[in-house]
Formats: C-alpha cells, sequence, structure tokens
C-alpha cells in the first residue's frame, strides 16, 4: 500500500474569505455524500488551510491529481464527485486558473461568491 486513501478533497475552511463565503458547510456536504456512497476508505474529505487564493472560493483541491476547483457549493458536490473524483474527468465550469502562480487574491467587492458572514 502507498497510501491509505485513492485521492484527497481539500476543502479551505480557515482563510480570509472561503469560510465566509460557505466552505464549512461545503466540507460537511462532501463528507456525508462520501459516507452515503459507501466511499469514505477510498475518498478522505479534509479541511485545510488557506490555499491563498482569497475571494475565489470556495476553494477544492483534488489530490493526486493536482485539480483545482473555486466557487464550490454543496450543489457542486455530485458533480465533483462522479466526475474529476471518480471518473477523473475534470470539471471545467469549477476548474481554477489562477492569474498568476503563487497568491491570487480578489478584494472583496470582486468575490464571485459574496459572503454570508461577516468576518471575525
Amino acid at each position: 500500500m502507498t497510501r491509505p486513501y485513492q485521492q484527497l478533497v481539500l476543502i479551505c475552511v480557515h482563510g480570509k474569505s472561503c469560510p465566509q463565503q460557505g466552505s464549512l458547510d461545503l466540507c460537511a456536504a462532501f463528507r456525508q455524500k462520501v459516507v452515503q456512497l459507501g466511499i469514505q476508505d477510498q475518498i478522505r474529505v479534509v479541511k485545510s488551510g488557506c490555499l491563498a487564493q482569497c475571494g475565489h472560493g470556495p476553494m477544492v483541491a483534488i489530490e493526486p491529481s493536482g485539480e483545482w476547483y473555486c466557487t464550490v457549493t454543496s450543489e457542486d458536490v455530485e458533480p465533483l464527485l462522479e466526475g474529476p473524483i471518480l471518473a477523473d474527468k475534470p470539471l471545467a465550469r469549477l476548474r481554477y486558473q489562477g492569474k498568476k502562480d503563487g497568491k491570487n487574491v480578489l478584494p472583496r467587492d470582486q468575490w464571485p461568491i459574496a459572503a454570508t458572514s461577516d468576518p471575525s
């Protein structure tokens, strides 16, 4: 065995914007669906720290494929599971392409998904 899970789904829940854009609810929805499908021994959903793409969130990174997805909502859980995670077919409408390598931070007034809560 080289690794205990086939894939990791990393969801930013500690950054400046993703938690305000619903990432905790997204993480819960992912975990619930993975358990419902009985694939919790193959897919591990992980609360991640900041992925430094603030404002583009909620951000989801899938390993080992290296695909990143942005503006992901709970409604996107099934399409992400059915496409990139279980069938290795990227989901173009959510695929993230940063403008440059490294940090790509948007000002709050440019967030595609508005904050659902004020910063703490």
